[in-house]
């Protein structure tokens, strides 16, 4: 890939796996990568949660039964890059109240893509999950009740083929305040 916008065309939301695992340099250089994302006041408030092998299976078994069948498909991944928040500190309590504004989902997002960005440059397929049962995540991780899980990342190598998929015109998008500039 020449150039980021190369990058951000070629990543696709993978649905299926190979068997392979990731190795664990590639992960780390992933978190590496979603730790230099921007946060309300650089708090920094959180943890990515790599779950692999048996305790992915329980995740997967916990986060997807009952009602979320439509998410199954998550079992392929080897790797579930879990992103959980701390929103015990000011900026998430106080400043998300005061400006009705929740911030540790702002902050979850942007580094959850700076994650997917690089492993997208690696080679490594994901997907944004973000219809689990929350309840049975943090108890399966043992999360504390002060934190939240915004979302969750399958991560593996990709064993389909990704559409391309069609993008609605820049003009459909944007308005230019002033017009015509």
């Amino acid at each position: 890939m020449n150039t980021f916008l190369d990058l951000v065309r070629s990543r696709r939301s993978i649905r299926r796996y190979k068997p392979d695992p990731v190795p664990p340099e590639m992960i780390a250089l992933c978190i590496d990568a979603a730790r230099y994302a921007p946060t309300a006041c650089n708090r920094q408030s959180w943890k990515f949660i790599i779950a692999q092998g048996n305790v992915k299976d329980r995740l997967v078994d916990q986060a997807f039964g009952g009602i979320v069948v439509p998410n199954r498909w998550a079992a392929t991944a080897p790797v579930i890059a879990v992103i959980a928040m701390d929103l015990d500190t000011v900026v998430h309590r106080i400043g998300g109240a005061v400006k009705k504004i929740r911030y540790h989902m702002v902050d979850a997002g942007i580094a959850g893509e700076h994650f997917v960005l690089q492993a997208t440059e690696l080679g490594l397929g994901t997907c944004w999950i973000g219809w689990f049962n929350k309840r049975a995540v943090k108890r399966t991780l043992d999360l504390p009740a002060a934190w939240d899980v915004p979302a969750m990342i399958a991560v593996g190598f990709p064993g389909e083929e990704p559409e391309e998929k069609k993008r609605r015109d820049i003009a459909e998008i944007v308005n230019w305040m002033p017009p015509g500039t």
